[in-house]
């Protein structure tokens, strides 16, 4: 198994457990998409710059300072990254979890999203496009249009879960 299929692995073993957390905590209605948002930020931070300083130093692909790419790298880096990515993503996802079903949300953000970056690759960054890729992306959405039309009403609260009071 590549070093690459590990990572991605394990990052969505990360996220699917970490949202199903989070889509508990927004059902309580104790906090909003907003704040929860800011929490995230806040305790990423410190981990994220302990990761990024001791693999600054171990792993050659991590340059010891991003701040002294060039303008556009910089840029892209600040407005794909930071802002599309890291807020825009995150923000319309916990307010998509807010008011529906995690069983809905979570798969049409997270198939949107390689389908996207595969043809956009192709279209915009030289990556190849076969037709097994074509047919994955097209099973993906298939598989996506299946999984989240059709009956779904208000989900019951289980137990003990704050604001699940009959």
């Amino acid at each position: 198994m590549t070093k690459a299929v590990l990572f991605a692995i394990l990052a969505g073993v990360c996220w699917g457990l970490g949202e199903l957390v989070t889509k508990r905590v927004l059902a309580s209605r104790e906090i909003g998409p907003m704040g929860l948002l800011v929490m995230r930020t806040v305790v990423a931070l410190p981990p994220s710059i302990i990761a990024f300083w001791l693999l600054a130093r171990v792993w050659p692909s991590e340059t010891p300072r991003p701040l002294s790419a060039s303008g556009g790298v910089l840029a892209m880096a600040l407005l794909g990254s930071g802002l599309l990515a890291g807020f825009g993503g995150v923000f319309f996802f916990y307010r998509g979890l807010a008011v529906g079903e995690i069983s809905v949300v979570k798969p049409i953000a997270f198939a949107l999203a390689p389908a996207i970056a595969a043809v956009c690759g192709w279209l915009f960054l030289g990556e190849s496009m076969t037709a097994r890729k074509g047919a994955g992306i097209a099973l993906l959405i298939a598989g996506l249009v299946l999984v989240t039309t059709g009956s779904h009403g208000p989900a019951p609260k289980p137990e003990g879960v704050p604001g699940a009071e009959k």
